[in-house]
C-alpha cells in the first residue's frame, strides 16, 4: 500500500514538471485581418491588417496596424491602437473562445470593435488555427465619420509559437 501511495505520489510530480504547453493567450496573437461591414447605406470601406501579441493579462501589444485603404476618417497607419482579450480553452477539445475590445483612434475619431463573445479558433500543440472574431463596431469623432457602424469579421492566419 505504502508503494502505491509513493507511486501516485511521483506521478503527480512528474505530471507537473515539465509541461510547458502554451495558454491560448501566448498562441492568440499573430497577424489578423479584418473587414468591416456598414449595416446602414454604402460599404463603409474599413478594412485592416494587423499584428499584435497577448499578454496573461489579456492585453494587446500591437506591432503593426494598417488600414488597407485611407479614408478621411482614419490615417493607414491607424493612429494610436489599444484593445484586449479575455480567452479560456477548453483543454480536452483545444476549442478557444472569449472576448475581444479594440479601438483606433485619430483624426478626431475613435473606432472601437466589440465583440462580447465572438472569439473562436482551436489550439492544437502551439499552433492556434481557425482563429476569427465578429462582432459590432461604431465610429465616433468627426461628423463626416460619426454614426458608421455595423459588423465586423477579423480572422487569423494560422500561428505556431514555440
Amino acid at each position: 500500500m505504502k508503494e502505491v501511495a509513493i507511486l501516485l505520489l511521483v506521478a503527480l510530480m512528474l505530471n507537473g514538471c515539465g509541461s510547458s504547453r502554451p495558454t491560448a493567450q501566448s498562441v492568440t496573437g499573430g497577424v489578423w485581418s479584418a473587414v468591416l461591414n456598414q449595416s446602414e447605406g454604402p460599404p463603409a470601406g474599413f478594412s485592416f491588417i494587423t499584428q499584435f501579441t497577448v499578454d496573461s493579462s489579456g492585453t494587446l501589444s500591437f506591432s503593426r496596424f494598417e488600414f488597407i485603404n485611407e479614408g478621411n476618417c482614419f490615417p493607414l497607419d491607424g493612429g494610436a491602437v489599444s484593445g484586449s482579450m479575455g480567452l479560456t480553452e477548453n483543454m480536452a477539445t483545444g476549442q478557444v473562445t472569449g472576448s475581444m475590445t479594440l479601438t483606433v483612434a485619430a483624426n478626431g475619431n475613435t473606432l472601437t470593435l466589440s465583440s462580447p463573445d465572438g472569439v473562436n479558433g482551436t489550439l492544437t500543440g502551439t499552433t492556434l488555427s481557425n482563429g476569427s472574431v465578429s462582432g459590432t463596431w461604431m465610429v465616433t469623432g468627426g461628423t463626416s465619420c460619426t454614426g458608421s457602424g455595423g459588423s465586423f469579421m477579423m480572422t487569423s492566419q494560422t500561428t505556431t509559437k514555440a
